[in-house]
């Protein structure tokens, strides 16, 4: 069975229509500022011409002495009237653009972090759910009679057997790099892939992988080793599951060695990092990474990958919440940066972060 990541349509639907309703906000917006500006100026035009009229009609009635005096009081409430709707002009003005300066804020800030944060929490979702097949596998797959016997009789013959059957195995599911059998010390005494990784005979005993599924009480129990580049082939980027195998294959078995399962994490991961529903003009400037309790980034759209932590003000706090978004200086930006910490999916949780950082422009 080959592994495929589905992606949810509907999910990149809706958050292509939140980047239009986005744009729209913003275009609504400088609309109306626009149109705020504009009826403003007409009203400063209007008010400067009746300050001239009313300067014009006060000559007029000054030349006409006691018979324009009238006329003058007139005048002058022209002009009073003038200044008063030149101040109401410019408070809303001022209102206008504190209004617009928070509406601005909201769309830029709330709005696009709280669909960031979306979608940190779906790459982090969607990790958990396959990664959580990986633990049933390498349960099922340890109570396999070949490994069982391979161990508990290690011929040629025996190991051969093995090894072809976890062989079929792999040509079936297509996110293991390999698969490797292990003797109680450690040593590698078979694997899936023999023409393509010469990991027979390697030593896995100080492995974290190797010493959480020795250490075991039971068949139900696995081991794992966070992302790591593997001398168990070659050094690619992997994940390794593990579980005992038992005697008889039962749960409760006496422990005759460990079976790990190599998983192709740069696979799994780096292709929902990279393909996280942005609008594509934000695509380059986005990064989306995941990162374990301490900031070693173990997958990232910027191709960074157990190469760095990620480094950010406040990083533990941020890391605190199940779901948040903060606005903050990243590499001299003011970006924001939304964080999900992982779900986990039936018993199983990686117990990692999710974040995606973005300029706010």
């Amino acid at each position: 069975m080959s592994a495929t990541i589905l992606t949810d349509k509907s999910t990149i639907a809706g958050d292509q229509a939140d980047n239009c309703r986005e744009r729209s906000f913003s275009e609504l917006l400088g609309d109306l500022s626009n149109s705020l500006d504009a009826a403003i100026g007409e009203i400063r035009d209007i008010n400067t011409n009746t300050k001239l009229l009313s300067l014009n009609a006060r000559i007029e009635a000054a030349r006409a002495g006691l018979a324009g005096a009238a006329f003058g009081v007139v005048a002058q409430e022209m002009q009073d009237l003038s200044a008063k709707t030149a101040q109401a002009a410019d408070s809303l003005a001022n209102q206008t653009k504190r209004v617009i300066e928070e509406l601005v804020d909201v769309l830029g800030t709330k709005v696009r972090g709280t669909r960031l944060t979306d979608i940190a929490l779906t790459n982090i979702d969607l990790i958990d759910r396959c990664l959580y097949e990986r633990t049933c596998d390498v349960r099922w797959w340890a109570t396999d009679q070949s490994v069982v016997d391979a161990l508990a009789n290690p011929t040629a013959e025996a190991l051969r057997h093995a090894s072809q059957r976890m062989g079929v195995i792999l040509s079936a599911y297509t996110v293991y790099y390999d698969l490797v059998l292990c003797d109680l010390h450690g040593r590698v005494v078979a694997n899936g892939r023999p023409h393509e990784y010469k990991s027979v005979g390697m030593s896995q005993a100080g492995e974290t992988w190797f010493r959480e599924a020795a250490a075991s009480g039971s068949g139900d129990e696995f081991g794992f080793q966070t992302a790591n580049r593997s001398p168990l082939v070659d050094g690619k980027l992997s994940l390794i599951y593990s579980c005992g195998v038992r005697q008889d294959g039962k749960a409760d078995g006496k422990l005759l060695g460990v079976l790990g399962i190599v998983f192709n994490w740069e696979a799994l991961a780096q292709t929902i990092m990279t393909s996280a529903p942005v609008a594509e003009e934000e695509r380059a400037a986005t990064r989306c990474v995941i990162t374990d309790g301490d900031g070693t980034i173990l997958a990232d759209s910027w191709g960074k990958q157990l190469q760095e932590r990620l480094s950010l003000p406040d990083l533990s706090s941020i890391l605190a919440e199940r779901k948040n978004f903060t606005t903050g200086d990243y590499r001299g930006q003011a970006c924001c940066i939304a964080h999900a910490q992982a779900p986990g999916f039936e018993t199983y949780s990686t117990g990692w972060h999710s974040l995606v950082i973005q300029p706010v422009d």
